[in-house]
Protein backbone atom coordinates (compact mmCIF):
# COMPACT_ATOMS: atom_id res chain seq x y z
CA UNK A 1 0.00 0.00 0.00
CA UNK A 2 1.20 3.50 -0.80
CA UNK A 3 -0.92 5.32 1.77
CA UNK A 4 -0.16 6.99 5.09
CA UNK A 5 -1.41 3.90 6.89
CA UNK A 6 0.21 1.89 9.57
CA UNK A 7 -0.29 0.76 13.17
CA UNK A 8 -1.37 3.58 15.50
CA UNK A 9 1.04 4.35 18.31
CA UNK A 10 0.40 6.28 21.52
CA UNK A 11 1.87 9.76 21.76
CA UNK A 12 0.80 13.31 22.61
CA UNK A 13 0.92 16.52 20.66
CA UNK A 14 -1.16 19.70 20.42
CA UNK A 15 0.12 22.06 17.75
CA UNK A 16 -1.04 24.65 15.31
CA UNK A 17 0.72 25.02 11.97
CA UNK A 18 0.05 27.87 9.56
CA UNK A 19 2.31 27.60 6.54
CA UNK A 20 2.52 30.65 4.43
CA UNK A 21 4.98 31.15 3.62
CA UNK A 22 14.70 49.59 -9.40
CA UNK A 23 16.09 47.96 -11.95
CA UNK A 24 14.57 48.76 -15.42
CA UNK A 25 15.26 46.69 -18.52
CA UNK A 26 13.85 46.86 -22.02
CA UNK A 27 14.88 43.49 -23.43
CA UNK A 28 12.23 41.81 -25.60
CA UNK A 29 10.38 38.81 -24.21
CA UNK A 30 12.42 36.33 -26.26
CA UNK A 31 15.67 37.56 -24.71
CA UNK A 32 14.12 37.39 -21.29
CA UNK A 33 13.14 33.77 -21.85
CA UNK A 34 16.69 32.91 -22.90
CA UNK A 35 18.05 34.38 -19.68
CA UNK A 36 15.38 32.71 -17.55
CA UNK A 37 14.93 29.15 -18.84
CA UNK A 38 11.59 27.66 -17.86
CA UNK A 39 10.33 24.11 -18.12
CA UNK A 40 7.58 23.85 -20.79
CA UNK A 41 3.98 23.35 -19.76
CA UNK A 42 3.93 19.80 -21.13
CA UNK A 43 6.88 18.80 -18.91
CA UNK A 44 5.25 20.36 -15.83
CA UNK A 45 1.98 18.54 -16.58
CA UNK A 46 3.79 15.25 -17.13
CA UNK A 47 5.54 15.59 -13.76
CA UNK A 48 2.27 16.39 -12.02
CA UNK A 49 0.52 13.50 -13.74
CA UNK A 50 3.20 11.15 -12.44
CA UNK A 51 2.61 12.36 -8.88
CA UNK A 52 -1.18 12.58 -9.13
CA UNK A 53 -1.48 8.99 -10.36
CA UNK A 54 -0.42 8.02 -6.84
CA UNK A 55 -2.05 10.94 -5.04
CA UNK A 56 -5.00 9.03 -3.65
CA UNK A 57 -2.63 6.45 -2.22
CA UNK A 58 -0.18 8.98 -0.87
CA UNK A 59 -2.82 11.18 0.74
CA UNK A 60 -5.21 8.47 1.97
CA UNK A 61 -6.52 8.98 5.46
CA UNK A 62 -5.53 6.29 7.99
CA UNK A 63 -8.14 4.63 10.14
CA UNK A 64 -8.92 6.77 13.18
CA UNK A 65 -7.73 5.52 16.52
CA UNK A 66 -10.21 5.09 19.36
CA UNK A 67 -7.52 5.97 21.86
CA UNK A 68 -6.95 9.49 23.15
CA UNK A 69 -3.40 9.76 21.78
CA UNK A 70 -1.80 8.42 18.62
CA UNK A 71 1.39 8.76 16.66
CA UNK A 72 2.27 7.38 13.24
CA UNK A 73 5.07 7.83 10.74
CA UNK A 74 6.48 6.37 7.54
CA UNK A 75 7.76 7.19 4.10
CA UNK A 76 8.06 6.34 0.40
CA UNK A 77 10.88 6.14 -2.06
CA UNK A 78 10.02 6.50 -5.75
CA UNK A 79 12.19 6.10 -8.82
CA UNK A 80 10.87 7.08 -12.25
CA UNK A 81 12.64 6.87 -15.61
CA UNK A 82 11.40 9.22 -18.37
CA UNK A 83 12.30 8.88 -22.06
CA UNK A 84 10.50 11.45 -24.20
CA UNK A 85 10.38 13.70 -27.27
CA UNK A 86 9.02 17.19 -26.56
CA UNK A 87 8.98 18.48 -30.14
CA UNK A 88 12.21 20.45 -29.62
CA UNK A 89 14.64 17.65 -28.75
CA UNK A 90 13.91 14.27 -30.27
CA UNK A 91 15.19 12.47 -27.19
CA UNK A 92 15.42 13.48 -23.55
CA UNK A 93 16.15 11.18 -20.63
CA UNK A 94 15.41 11.89 -16.98
CA UNK A 95 15.74 9.77 -13.86
CA UNK A 96 13.79 11.19 -10.94
CA UNK A 97 14.28 10.04 -7.34
CA UNK A 98 11.74 11.13 -4.71
CA UNK A 99 11.98 10.45 -0.98
CA UNK A 100 8.97 11.31 1.18
CA UNK A 101 8.95 11.15 4.97
CA UNK A 102 5.74 11.76 6.91
CA UNK A 103 4.47 11.85 10.46
CA UNK A 104 1.01 12.20 11.96
CA UNK A 105 0.06 13.01 15.55
CA UNK A 106 -3.43 13.01 17.03
CA UNK A 107 -4.85 14.05 20.38
CA UNK A 108 -8.21 13.43 22.04
CA UNK A 109 -9.51 10.81 19.61
CA UNK A 110 -8.72 12.92 16.56
CA UNK A 111 -9.95 16.26 17.89
CA UNK A 112 -6.51 17.68 17.14
CA UNK A 113 -4.40 16.39 14.26
CA UNK A 114 -0.96 17.38 13.05
CA UNK A 115 0.44 16.05 9.77
CA UNK A 116 3.69 16.82 7.97
CA UNK A 117 5.32 15.31 4.89
CA UNK A 118 8.70 16.29 3.50
CA UNK A 119 9.93 15.70 -0.04
CA UNK A 120 13.54 15.33 -1.16
CA UNK A 121 14.05 14.97 -4.93
CA UNK A 122 17.03 14.29 -7.16
CA UNK A 123 16.62 14.97 -10.89
CA UNK A 124 19.22 13.32 -13.10
CA UNK A 125 19.06 14.27 -16.80
CA UNK A 126 21.34 12.88 -19.45
CA UNK A 127 24.02 15.38 -20.40
CA UNK A 128 22.45 18.31 -22.26
CA UNK A 129 18.86 17.14 -21.80
CA UNK A 130 17.73 19.49 -19.00
CA UNK A 131 15.79 22.69 -19.71
CA UNK A 132 17.89 25.00 -17.53
CA UNK A 133 21.37 23.60 -18.14
CA UNK A 134 21.48 21.87 -14.74
CA UNK A 135 21.53 18.17 -15.59
CA UNK A 136 21.80 17.07 -11.94
CA UNK A 137 19.60 18.91 -9.48
CA UNK A 138 18.65 18.31 -5.83
CA UNK A 139 15.39 19.80 -4.56
CA UNK A 140 14.60 19.86 -0.84
CA UNK A 141 14.05 18.62 1.74
CA UNK A 142 10.86 20.67 1.20
CA UNK A 143 7.55 20.66 3.05
CA UNK A 144 5.15 19.02 0.61
CA UNK A 145 2.23 18.77 3.04
CA UNK A 146 1.88 20.14 6.55
CA UNK A 147 -1.23 21.17 8.45
CA UNK A 148 -3.07 21.35 11.75
CA UNK A 149 -6.67 20.13 11.73
CA UNK A 150 -9.18 20.85 14.47
CA UNK A 151 -12.57 19.17 14.85
CA UNK A 152 -14.41 22.31 15.94
CA UNK A 153 -17.63 20.56 16.91
CA UNK A 154 -15.80 17.98 19.01
CA UNK A 155 -13.74 20.70 20.69
CA UNK A 156 -16.90 22.73 21.44
CA UNK A 157 -18.57 19.79 23.10
CA UNK A 158 -15.38 18.87 25.03
CA UNK A 159 -15.28 22.42 26.43
CA UNK A 160 -18.76 22.00 27.90
CA UNK A 161 -20.87 23.30 25.04
CA UNK A 162 -24.13 21.64 24.04
CA UNK A 163 -24.10 19.01 21.30
CA UNK A 164 -24.20 20.51 17.80
CA UNK A 165 -26.45 19.21 15.06
CA UNK A 166 -23.78 19.62 12.42
CA UNK A 167 -20.03 19.30 12.28
CA UNK A 168 -17.16 21.69 11.46
CA UNK A 169 -13.49 21.12 10.63
CA UNK A 170 -10.85 23.87 10.65
CA UNK A 171 -7.60 23.21 8.81
CA UNK A 172 -4.57 25.50 8.61
CA UNK A 173 -1.41 24.70 6.71
CA UNK A 174 -0.18 23.37 3.39
CA UNK A 175 -2.32 20.84 1.55
CA UNK A 176 -4.05 20.14 -1.74
CA UNK A 177 -7.21 22.27 -2.11
CA UNK A 178 -9.83 21.42 -4.70
CA UNK A 179 -13.07 23.23 -5.51
CA UNK A 180 -15.75 21.34 -7.41
CA UNK A 181 -14.25 18.73 -9.70
CA UNK A 182 -10.98 20.65 -10.05
CA UNK A 183 -11.75 22.73 -13.15
CA UNK A 184 -10.95 26.09 -11.51
CA UNK A 185 -8.83 25.03 -8.53
CA UNK A 186 -6.87 21.88 -7.68
CA UNK A 187 -3.65 23.20 -6.20
CA UNK A 188 -1.41 22.85 -3.17
CA UNK A 189 -1.85 26.03 -1.12
CA UNK A 190 -0.76 27.50 2.18
CA UNK A 191 -4.25 28.14 3.48
CA UNK A 192 -6.95 28.20 6.11
CA UNK A 193 -10.03 26.14 5.28
CA UNK A 194 -13.23 25.94 7.34
CA UNK A 195 -15.62 23.18 6.32
CA UNK A 196 -19.01 22.78 7.99
CA UNK A 197 -21.78 20.20 7.56
CA UNK A 198 -25.36 21.02 8.51
CA UNK A 199 -28.18 18.64 7.69
CA UNK A 200 -27.88 17.91 3.95
CA UNK A 201 -25.42 20.67 3.11
CA UNK A 202 -21.68 21.16 3.29
CA UNK A 203 -20.09 24.59 3.00
CA UNK A 204 -16.39 25.43 2.85
CA UNK A 205 -14.60 28.76 3.09
CA UNK A 206 -11.02 29.27 1.87
CA UNK A 207 -8.27 31.85 2.33
CA UNK A 208 -4.88 30.85 0.95
CA UNK A 209 -1.86 31.59 -1.19
CA UNK A 210 0.36 29.69 -3.58
CA UNK A 211 3.49 27.90 -2.44
CA UNK A 212 6.33 30.20 -3.50
CA UNK A 213 8.30 27.48 -5.30
CA UNK A 214 5.31 26.33 -7.40
CA UNK A 215 5.11 26.92 -11.15
CA UNK A 216 3.22 29.96 -12.41
CA UNK A 217 1.07 29.82 -15.53
CA UNK A 218 2.72 32.98 -16.91
CA UNK A 219 6.11 31.81 -18.15
CA UNK A 220 7.04 35.36 -19.16
CA UNK A 221 6.73 36.62 -15.58
CA UNK A 222 10.14 37.81 -14.25
CA UNK A 223 9.71 36.56 -10.67
CA UNK A 224 11.61 33.89 -8.78
CA UNK A 225 8.68 33.15 -6.41
CA UNK A 226 5.01 32.66 -7.23
CA UNK A 227 2.67 34.80 -5.12
CA UNK A 228 -1.06 34.55 -5.76
CA UNK A 229 -3.83 34.82 -3.17
CA UNK A 230 -7.09 32.84 -3.21
CA UNK A 231 -10.42 33.42 -1.47
CA UNK A 232 -13.51 31.36 -2.06
CA UNK A 233 -16.51 29.40 -0.87
CA UNK A 234 -18.09 26.14 -1.99
CA UNK A 235 -21.53 24.67 -1.29
CA UNK A 236 -22.42 20.98 -1.75
CA UNK A 237 -25.73 19.19 -1.36
CA UNK A 238 -25.33 15.78 0.32
CA UNK A 239 -28.99 14.82 0.69
CA UNK A 240 -29.19 12.57 -2.38
CA UNK A 241 -27.88 9.01 -2.43
CA UNK A 242 -26.99 9.19 -6.12
CA UNK A 243 -26.12 12.81 -6.93
CA UNK A 244 -23.92 15.44 -5.29
CA UNK A 245 -24.37 18.88 -6.88
CA UNK A 246 -22.05 21.73 -5.99
CA UNK A 247 -21.50 25.42 -6.64
CA UNK A 248 -18.57 27.69 -5.81
CA UNK A 249 -17.10 31.15 -6.16
CA UNK A 250 -13.36 31.81 -6.18
CA UNK A 251 -11.26 34.98 -6.25
CA UNK A 252 -7.60 34.99 -7.32
CA UNK A 253 -5.43 38.04 -6.79
CA UNK A 254 -1.97 38.54 -8.29
CA UNK A 255 0.59 39.43 -5.61
CA UNK A 256 3.69 38.80 -7.72
CA UNK A 257 6.56 41.28 -7.68
CA UNK A 258 8.47 41.55 -10.96
CA UNK A 259 12.23 41.56 -10.57
CA UNK A 260 13.78 42.92 -12.69
CA UNK A 261 11.12 45.29 -13.95
CA UNK A 262 10.31 44.98 -17.65
CA UNK A 263 9.85 48.36 -19.31
CA UNK A 264 6.43 48.95 -20.92
CA UNK A 265 5.03 45.60 -19.75
CA UNK A 266 2.74 44.77 -16.81
CA UNK A 267 1.99 41.20 -15.75
CA UNK A 268 -0.88 41.43 -13.24
CA UNK A 269 -3.64 38.84 -13.71
CA UNK A 270 -6.65 38.98 -11.35
CA UNK A 271 -9.57 36.62 -11.86
CA UNK A 272 -12.92 35.50 -10.45
CA UNK A 273 -14.56 32.12 -11.07
CA UNK A 274 -18.17 31.01 -10.62
CA UNK A 275 -18.72 27.32 -11.12
CA UNK A 276 -21.47 24.70 -10.86
CA UNK A 277 -21.48 20.96 -11.34
CA UNK A 278 -22.32 17.55 -9.94
CA UNK A 279 -20.94 14.05 -9.48
CA UNK A 280 -23.00 10.94 -9.06
CA UNK A 281 -24.47 7.75 -10.43
CA UNK A 282 -26.93 7.63 -13.33
CA UNK A 283 -27.50 3.88 -13.11
CA UNK A 284 -25.82 0.98 -11.37
CA UNK A 285 -22.16 1.09 -12.41
CA UNK A 286 -22.60 4.21 -14.58
CA UNK A 287 -21.02 7.25 -12.92
CA UNK A 288 -20.75 10.83 -14.14
CA UNK A 289 -18.92 14.09 -13.49
CA UNK A 290 -19.95 17.48 -14.86
CA UNK A 291 -18.63 20.97 -14.18
CA UNK A 292 -18.80 24.38 -15.85
CA UNK A 293 -17.11 27.58 -14.79
CA UNK A 294 -17.22 31.19 -15.95
CA UNK A 295 -14.20 33.45 -15.47
CA UNK A 296 -14.01 37.25 -15.38
CA UNK A 297 -11.19 39.54 -14.36
CA UNK A 298 -8.39 41.75 -15.65
CA UNK A 299 -5.11 41.03 -17.42
CA UNK A 300 -2.38 42.72 -19.43
CA UNK A 301 -1.55 41.77 -22.99
CA UNK A 302 1.67 42.00 -24.96
CA UNK A 303 3.40 45.41 -24.47
CA UNK A 304 0.51 46.64 -22.30
CA UNK A 305 1.21 48.52 -19.08
CA UNK A 306 -1.53 51.17 -18.69
CA UNK A 307 -4.90 49.84 -19.80
CA UNK A 308 -5.99 46.38 -18.67
CA UNK A 309 -7.79 43.73 -20.66
CA UNK A 310 -11.24 42.59 -19.59
CA UNK A 311 -11.14 38.81 -19.03
CA UNK A 312 -14.27 36.89 -20.07
CA UNK A 313 -13.63 33.16 -20.40
CA UNK A 314 -15.22 29.81 -19.62
CA UNK A 315 -14.44 26.12 -19.28
CA UNK A 316 -16.33 22.82 -19.21
CA UNK A 317 -15.59 19.26 -18.13
CA UNK A 318 -17.81 16.18 -18.42
CA UNK A 319 -17.08 12.50 -17.93
CA UNK A 320 -18.97 9.21 -18.01
CA UNK A 321 -17.54 6.00 -16.58
CA UNK A 322 -19.04 2.53 -16.56
CA UNK A 323 -17.72 -0.12 -14.18
CA UNK A 324 -18.55 -3.64 -15.34
CA UNK A 325 -19.66 -6.17 -12.74
CA UNK A 326 -17.34 -9.06 -11.99
CA UNK A 327 -13.91 -9.71 -10.51
CA UNK A 328 -12.00 -8.14 -13.44
CA UNK A 329 -13.06 -4.62 -12.36
CA UNK A 330 -13.22 -3.64 -16.03
CA UNK A 331 -14.17 -0.05 -16.73
CA UNK A 332 -14.60 2.21 -19.70
CA UNK A 333 -14.88 6.00 -19.78
CA UNK A 334 -15.50 8.95 -22.06
CA UNK A 335 -14.45 12.52 -21.26
CA UNK A 336 -14.75 15.99 -22.78
CA UNK A 337 -12.63 18.94 -21.60
CA UNK A 338 -12.87 22.51 -22.92
CA UNK A 339 -11.11 25.75 -22.10
CA UNK A 340 -11.91 28.84 -24.15
CA UNK A 341 -9.25 30.61 -26.17
CA UNK A 342 -8.57 34.04 -27.60
CA UNK A 343 -7.93 34.55 -31.33
CA UNK A 344 -5.74 37.58 -30.50
CA UNK A 345 -3.24 35.44 -28.56
CA UNK A 346 -1.10 34.03 -31.41
CA UNK A 347 1.98 33.21 -29.29
CA UNK A 348 0.74 32.11 -25.87
CA UNK A 349 -2.67 31.38 -24.28
CA UNK A 350 -1.43 32.30 -20.79
CA UNK A 351 1.57 34.67 -20.92
CA UNK A 352 1.39 38.45 -20.63
CA UNK A 353 4.46 39.14 -22.77
CA UNK A 354 3.65 37.53 -26.09
CA UNK A 355 -0.03 37.31 -25.13
CA UNK A 356 -3.02 39.35 -26.27
CA UNK A 357 -1.86 41.64 -29.10
CA UNK A 358 -4.98 43.60 -30.06
CA UNK A 359 -8.15 44.82 -28.38
CA UNK A 360 -8.79 44.83 -24.66
CA UNK A 361 -10.92 41.69 -24.30
CA UNK A 362 -9.20 38.49 -23.23
CA UNK A 363 -11.24 35.28 -23.70
CA UNK A 364 -8.47 32.78 -22.93
CA UNK A 365 -9.39 30.64 -19.92
CA UNK A 366 -6.71 30.41 -17.24
CA UNK A 367 -7.61 28.22 -14.30
CA UNK A 368 -5.70 26.66 -11.43
CA UNK A 369 -7.08 23.16 -11.77
CA UNK A 370 -5.61 20.13 -13.41
CA UNK A 371 -6.75 17.22 -15.59
CA UNK A 372 -4.96 14.42 -17.37
CA UNK A 373 -4.48 15.67 -20.96
CA UNK A 374 -2.21 12.87 -22.15
CA UNK A 375 1.37 11.82 -21.57
CA UNK A 376 3.20 12.91 -24.71
CA UNK A 377 1.36 16.15 -25.65
CA UNK A 378 0.07 17.17 -22.17
CA UNK A 379 -1.31 20.67 -23.02
CA UNK A 380 -3.05 23.14 -20.70
CA UNK A 381 -6.80 23.38 -21.22
CA UNK A 382 -6.65 26.88 -22.66
CA UNK A 383 -7.91 27.33 -26.26
CA UNK A 384 -8.50 23.59 -26.25
CA UNK A 385 -11.14 21.01 -27.04
CA UNK A 386 -10.13 17.55 -25.82
CA UNK A 387 -12.02 14.27 -26.14
CA UNK A 388 -10.78 11.14 -24.38
CA UNK A 389 -11.97 7.53 -24.46
CA UNK A 390 -10.40 4.97 -22.14
CA UNK A 391 -10.66 1.46 -20.78
CA UNK A 392 -8.90 -0.61 -18.13
CA UNK A 393 -9.06 -4.11 -16.64
CA UNK A 394 -7.49 -6.41 -14.06
CA UNK A 395 -6.90 -9.42 -16.36
CA UNK A 396 -5.93 -12.06 -13.77
CA UNK A 397 -8.04 -11.59 -10.60
CA UNK A 398 -7.58 -15.24 -9.57
CA UNK A 399 -3.79 -15.12 -9.67
CA UNK A 400 -2.12 -14.58 -6.31
CA UNK A 401 0.79 -12.77 -7.92
CA UNK A 402 -0.98 -10.82 -10.70
CA UNK A 403 -4.42 -10.12 -9.23
CA UNK A 404 -3.51 -6.45 -8.60
CA UNK A 405 -2.06 -5.85 -12.08
CA UNK A 406 -4.11 -3.32 -14.05
CA UNK A 407 -3.82 -2.76 -17.82
CA UNK A 408 -5.37 0.21 -19.58
CA UNK A 409 -5.40 2.51 -22.57
CA UNK A 410 -6.59 6.04 -23.41
CA UNK A 411 -7.26 7.69 -26.78
CA UNK A 412 -7.12 11.51 -26.97
CA UNK A 413 -8.26 13.87 -29.71
CA UNK A 414 -7.22 17.56 -29.59
CA UNK A 415 -8.58 20.63 -31.38
CA UNK A 416 -8.25 24.38 -30.86
CA UNK A 417 -11.15 26.61 -29.86
CA UNK A 418 -9.76 29.40 -32.10
CA UNK A 419 -7.45 28.33 -34.91
CA UNK A 420 -5.56 31.66 -34.87
CA UNK A 421 -4.96 31.45 -31.12
CA UNK A 422 -2.03 29.70 -29.48
CA UNK A 423 -2.02 26.62 -27.27
CA UNK A 424 0.43 25.93 -24.47
CA UNK A 425 2.81 24.03 -26.78
CA UNK A 426 4.75 26.71 -28.75
CA UNK A 427 5.70 24.19 -31.47
CA UNK A 428 2.05 24.32 -32.64
CA UNK A 429 3.05 27.18 -34.94
CA UNK A 430 0.54 26.88 -37.81
CA UNK A 431 -2.86 28.59 -37.81
CA UNK A 432 -4.89 25.41 -38.01
CA UNK A 433 -7.48 24.08 -35.60
CA UNK A 434 -6.50 20.41 -35.72
CA UNK A 435 -3.84 19.67 -33.09
CA UNK A 436 -3.67 15.90 -33.49
CA UNK A 437 -4.37 12.75 -31.50
CA UNK A 438 -2.63 10.57 -28.95
CA UNK A 439 -2.70 6.96 -27.80
CA UNK A 440 -1.56 6.05 -24.27
CA UNK A 441 -1.04 2.63 -22.71
CA UNK A 442 -0.36 1.85 -19.08
CA UNK A 443 0.21 -0.94 -16.58
CA UNK A 444 -0.08 -0.52 -12.80
CA UNK A 445 0.96 -3.36 -10.54
CA UNK A 446 0.78 -3.47 -6.78
CA UNK A 447 3.43 -6.14 -6.32
CA UNK A 448 3.02 -6.25 -2.54
CA UNK A 449 1.71 -4.08 0.29
CA UNK A 450 4.93 -2.07 0.14
CA UNK A 451 5.89 -2.12 -3.54
CA UNK A 452 4.09 -0.50 -6.49
CA UNK A 453 5.26 -0.58 -10.12
CA UNK A 454 4.01 1.37 -13.15
CA UNK A 455 4.78 1.61 -16.87
CA UNK A 456 3.29 4.16 -19.27
CA UNK A 457 3.72 4.76 -22.98
CA UNK A 458 2.25 7.74 -24.82
CA UNK A 459 2.44 8.38 -28.59
CA UNK A 460 1.31 11.76 -29.96
CA UNK A 461 0.59 12.24 -33.66
CA UNK A 462 0.71 16.02 -34.42
CA UNK A 463 -1.95 17.49 -36.68
CA UNK A 464 -2.03 20.35 -39.16
CA UNK A 465 -1.33 22.94 -36.42
CA UNK A 466 2.31 21.72 -36.33
CA UNK A 467 4.85 22.41 -39.04
CA UNK A 468 6.86 19.47 -37.67
CA UNK A 469 4.58 16.44 -37.66
CA UNK A 470 7.13 13.99 -36.35
CA UNK A 471 5.52 11.50 -33.98
CA UNK A 472 6.34 12.16 -30.31
CA UNK A 473 6.75 9.38 -27.77
CA UNK A 474 6.80 9.41 -23.99
CA UNK A 475 7.89 6.37 -21.97
CA UNK A 476 7.70 6.20 -18.18
CA UNK A 477 8.89 3.37 -15.96
CA UNK A 478 8.58 3.71 -12.18
CA UNK A 479 8.43 2.02 -8.84
CA UNK A 480 7.46 3.17 -5.34
CA UNK A 481 8.44 1.44 -2.12
CA UNK A 482 6.70 2.40 1.11
CA UNK A 483 8.09 1.88 4.58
Amino acid sequence: MLSDQGPTRSFCMLAVLMCSVTFLRAFPASAQERRRPREPVSFVNQQRQTQDRLRERLDAEPARSLRDLSFDYGGWYSLHLFLFDDGVESSRTLRRHDLRLWTRLELDQGMHEFYARGLLSFLDFNTGDSYDGDDDDVEGMNLERGYYRLNVSQAWEASGGSALEGNAILQAGRDLVQFGGGLSLALTLDHVLLQANYRDFQIAGLAGRTVGSSDDFDLSLPASRTRRAFFGAELRYLGSAFHEPFAYVLWQRDRNTERPIVLFQEFDYDSFYAGIGAVGEIAKGLNYEAEATYEVGHSFGDRQFIKKNRVEAWALHTQLEYIFPGPHQARTSAEYLFGSGDPDRPFSPTNSAGGNISGFRDTSFIGFGWFDTGLAFAPRYSNLHMVRAGASIFPWPASQRLRLLELGTDLYLYHKHHRSGAVSDPTANVQSGYLGWEMDYYANWQVSNDLFWTARLGVFFPGRAFSDRTTRTFLLLGMTWSF
